[in-house]
């Protein structure tokens, strides 16, 4: 009939190590699947977990097995057969708690089926002495007594007794007969079943090679595309750099233009100030034509001459101080005009560099 999982869990898989016992080793990488199974014809419980092909508990669980809690969240037992001591770890305390409940009645059944099969063997092993003893017996009353009528009497009781026990023999020799052919046809059932199994095995064990051909082809690509990010990330930060220049570029540029607009403010402010020298030049010409015009009628006028000198004098400081004022300021327009094709200057070739 086969074994059926009446009990399933995950938990994280320990054993102990053989060499120190006293260190866990992991005999699983990750949270598998912990099943109890129920064996029917052989009333026995197991506590099987397998890691893809590979089985890492098989566990026949005995009345004198113990199941220990060592943390909240961690429990272990020892296996005498397998002369090892697995340990479980749990995702949480509630979980270890429904496992260590099932362990422990599982192990009262294991005991329940173990005093069964001591009874049944006691009352077989009864049955065969008693049989045994009346055999004599019976031997002995025929030899006892003295006449054949006497021993014919005597003797039928125990014929029959000896008949309907043999009876019983032959008919627990059939249902033994009867038992081998059934334990031979579950034998070959369980070969075959095995023999699925292995073929299943082999088949996942081609399966694990081809994940693990996939695996490596998937983290050789990995590494490609972990290398050719790390590139784009370089590039990345040297395109923030490049950024990072141009954006100081630009703002250096716009304060030059601003710096610009204010020199050529100022250049339109000295332009408008240069138109109003010729005005003067005229002025002056107009100032020298009137001195001619006074000195030449200064021969007639010498009375209006005494009363014009101051006037005369006074135009010529005039006319002295604004020379000197536009000759100052001819100067400081040569100057500002020098700096500003200078700065011109300089603003082309950074506009050139950029």
């Amino acid at each position: 009939m086969g074994e059926q999982p009446i009990f399933t869990t995950r938990a994280h898989v320990f054993q102990i190590d053989p060499s120190t016992k006293k260190n866990w080793v992991p005999a699983s990488k990750q949270a598998v699947t912990v099943s109890y199974f129920y064996d029917v014809t052989r009333s026995s419980y197991r506590i099987i977990s397998v890691d893809g092909a590979k089985v890492i508990i098989n566990s026949t669980i005995t009345p004198n097995m113990t199941f220990t809690k060592t943390s909240q969240k961690f429990g272990q037992w020892a296996d005498s057969r397998a002369n090892t001591v697995f340990g479980l770890g749990f995702s949480s305390e509630q979980q270890l708690t429904k496992f260590a409940e099932k362990f422990q009645e599982v192990k009262e059944a294991a005991r329940l089926a173990r005093d069964k099969s001591q009874e049944k063997t006691e009352t077989s092993s009864n049955h065969s002495q008693e049989s045994g003893c009346e055999t004599p017996s019976s031997t002995q009353a025929s030899s006892v007594n003295g006449t054949d009528d006497e021993k014919a009497s005597h003797a039928s009781p125990a014929d029959t007794h000896l008949k309907s026990e043999n009876d019983k023999l032959k008919i627990a020799l059939t249902q033994s007969a009867a038992n081998v052919k059934k334990w031979e046809i579950e034998l070959q059932t369980l070969r075959e079943s095995n023999a699925r199994l292995t073929t299943a095995l082999q088949e996942s064990v081609a399966s694990v090679e081809q994940w693990k051909k996939q695996f490596s082809i998937c983290r050789d690509e990995n590494d490609r595309l972990r290398s050719k990010i790390e590139q784009l990330e370089e590039q990345c930060s040297e395109i923030n750099r490049e950024k990072e220049k141009n954006t100081q570029l630009q703002s250096r540029i716009e304060e030059l233009e601003s710096e610009l607009r204010e020199k050529e403010t100022e250049l339109k402010d000295l332009r408008k100030q240069s138109e109003i020298i010729p005005q003067l030049m005229s002025e002056c010409e107009y100032v020298s034509e009137k001195l001619e015009a006074a000195e030449r009628d200064n021969q007639n006028l010498e009375d209006k001459v005494r009363s014009l000198k101051t006037d005369i004098e006074e135009s010529k400081y005039r006319q002295r101080h604004l020379k000197g004022e536009l000759k100052s300021f001819l100067e400081v327009l040569d100057g500002k005009i020098d700096d500003l094709h200078d700065f011109r200057r300089g603003l082309s070739k950074l506009g050139t560099d950029n």
